[in-house]
C-alpha cells in the first residue's frame, strides 16, 4: 500500500488514485470511447488480471463506473463517472506536455478538436484574467485545509 493517501496534499491524493501504471492510459481509452473489457485489453496490450485490478481500483475510487449491458453471461461496459470526466483536462495537459517534450516519430499521434471545430493545444489559464498559468506565473499559498503532516511541510509552515 502506498502512503499517498496519508498525505494531506491534493496532489498526493490524486496520485494515489490516478498515477498507478496503466491508469492514465485506461482513462484515455475510456474517454476516447472504448467501453468493453476485451477492447481495453486489445488496445492497451495489458494483461487481463492487471486490467481487472486497475478497473476495480478506479471503480472503488469513484472514477469509473461498471454498467451491465448483458445479463447471461454478465457483461459490463466501463464508463467515466463525473470524477473521471473531470480528470480528462489533466490528461489533455499531460498529452500536450508529451507532444512538446517527447513527441513520437512523425509528430503527435492525436490532435484535440474543440466543440467549436478548431484544433488546439491545452493551456491552463487563470479564470480571472485569462493569463497562462505556468510555474513562473503561479505560486501556492496555504489553503484552508493546510495541516502539518507528511507531504505538507512547506505549506503548513508558510503561515500564509
Amino acid at each position: 500500500m502506498n502512503r499517498f493517501g496519508e498525505m494531506h496534499c491534493s496532489i498526493a491524493q490524486a496520485v494515489g488514485v490516478l498515477a498507478e501504471p496503466w491508469t492514465p492510459l485506461i482513462l484515455r481509452d475510456l474517454f476516447l470511447g472504448l467501453r468493453r473489457f476485451d477492447d481495453l485489453v486489445e488496445d492497451l496490450g495489458i494483461s487481463r488480471n492487471l486490467l481487472t485490478r486497475r478497473l476495480e481500483h478506479l471503480i472503488a475510487a469513484g472514477v469509473v463506473e461498471r454498467r451491465l449491458y448483458q445479463e447471461r453471461p454478465a457483461r459490463y461496459d466501463y464508463v467515466l463517472t463525473e470524477a473521471g470526466r473531470d480528470v480528462v483536462p489533466a490528461l489533455m495537459t499531460l498529452m500536450a506536455w508529451g507532444d512538446r517534450w517527447s513527441t513520437p516519430p512523425g509528430g503527435p499521434p492525436a490532435l484535440l478538436v474543440h466543440s467549436c471545430g478548431r484544433t488546439f493545444t491545452p493551456v491552463v489559464t487563470c479564470p480571472h484574467c485569462g493569463g497562462e498559468a505556468t510555474a513562473g506565473t503561479v505560486k501556492a499559498v496555504r489553503g484552508p485545509g493546510a495541516a502539518q503532516g507528511p507531504g505538507t511541510m512547506l505549506l503548513a509552515a508558510s503561515g500564509g
